[in-house]
This record gives C-alpha cells, sequence and structure tokens, in this order.
C-alpha cells in the first residue's frame, strides 16, 4: 500500500516526508490547507480529532503526530533505507534524548517565532515583540547546548545521522529562512557544520521538489 501523507505544505508533515524518502517508502501527498479551514472538516476530523497535521493512512493504519510516525516507520522498515535508529539499545537511547530534546526544549521556542514572525496576520496571531525576544534567547541557550554536544560528535545521537538530527530539519529550515534568523546557526561553528551537513541530503532536497 501506498502511505498517503496529509498536509505536505508544512513542516510537522515534511518531517514524515523526510523519513519516508530516508526509508524509501512509497508516498503519495493530500493537500491540506490551515488558512482555508481545511483541517477542521468533519472527514479531516474523522482522521485527526484535533485537526493538526499531519496524519497518514497506511491501508486501514491511521496515525498522528509526526514524531510518533517517524518512530513508528524507521522501527517498521528498520532494515530498508536509512538506518535512523542505531544499531544498538545505546544508539537508540541516544536517538530518542535528543527526539525528546527536540520536541520539548528546541521545538517550543522555535515555533513561537514561526507564528509571531511568519504566520501572525493568520490565524487570529497578533505579532508579539516581546514573545520573539523572550523565545530567540531561550532557543540561543539551547543551540549553545548543540554547539557543545556537536564538538563532541558528528550528529546529535554520534557519528550516525538519525531521526535525532532529521526532524529538526523542517523547522530549521524556517529558522534560516522566512524567519530570519540564520545567524542563530552560523554564529556557532559546530551548529553551522551540522545544518549544511543535514540540510544538503538528498532526502531533504527531493522532498522541497516535492512540495514545490
Amino acid at each position: 500500500m501506498v502511505v498517503k501523507v496529509y498536509g505536505p505544505a508544512y513542516a510537522s508533515p515534511k518531517r514524515v516526508l523526510l523519513c519516508l524518502v530516508e526509508k524509501e517508502i512509497d508516498f503519495e501527498t493530500v493537500p491540506v490547507d490551515l488558512i482555508a479551514g481545511e483541517n477542521l472538516t468533519p472527514d479531516y476530523l474523522q482522521l485527526q480529532p484535533f485537526g493538526s497535521l499531519p496524519v497518514i493512512q497506511d491501508g486501514d493504519y491511521i496515525l498522528f503526530e509526526s514524531r510518533a510516525i517517524i518512530r513508528y516507520y524507521a522501527e517498521k522498515y528498520k532494515t530498508q533505507g536509512t538506518d535512523l535508529l542505531g544499531k544498538t539499545l545505546e544508539d537508540q537511547g541516544l536517538v530518542n534524548q535528543w527526539l525528546e530534546v527536540e520536541a520539548h526544549n528546541y521545538h517550543p521556542p522555535l515555533i513561537n517565532l514561526v507564528l509571531h514572525i511568519m504566520f501572525s496576520p493568520h490565524f487570529g496571531i497578533v505579532r508579539n515583540e516581546q514573545v520573539i525576544k523572550e523565545s530567540e534567547e531561550k532557543l540561543a541557550k539551547v543551540l549553545d547546548v548543540y554547539e557543545d554536544r556537536l564538538s563532541k560528535s558528528k550528529y546529535l545521537a554520534g557519528d550516525f545521522f538519525s531521526l535525532a538530527d532529521l526532524s529538526h530539519i523542517p523547522f530549521t529550515s524556517y529558522l534560516v529562512g522566512p524567519v530570519g534568523k540564520e545567524y542563530m546557526i552560523k554564529e556557532r561553528k559546530h551548529v553551522s557544520a551540522w545544518w549544511d551537513d543535514i540540510s544538503s541530503r538528498p532526502s531533504w532536497l527531493k522532498v522541497l521538489e516535492i512540495c514545490k
């Protein structure tokens, strides 16, 4: 069965597409326009009761939450395509650790920047300069931790590309692009080298081409 991925124009679904490309899994995309409210239609809410993106359909199997989805496919197809989990239990522990860091430390201040800078005219969000300032300060502290970690290993979980790195790519592309804060990456030597590496992977370039 071909996997259906809903909402490919947005960053969280791109996280899923990246994983599917790395794992060499066939998929098709289904557009969902958040601004037009297509995520709140009865049909969509049958798939994702919270109205968020993404959601996947894999035959009769439906799954939402992007990090849950990428974990599922990385495990289900562990021996196919890129191994995104690591070879040992210890590797997997580090992958999951840094996935949690991404979700709970890196993502919250970054999503605030995205919402208040990129999407403030939409979704009823009023741009708040204080939120932007505080979020940048919080993200800078997280990136300082990353700088230290990446001075000791090529990737977050070790010397192999994993879900931990992959999960950062779509939203960091907003940070260095339309959010206009590329300097936060570039002024940190090891973070910058890491970003140049992971953002030039053929899988990400393919996702960008698919989602034009």
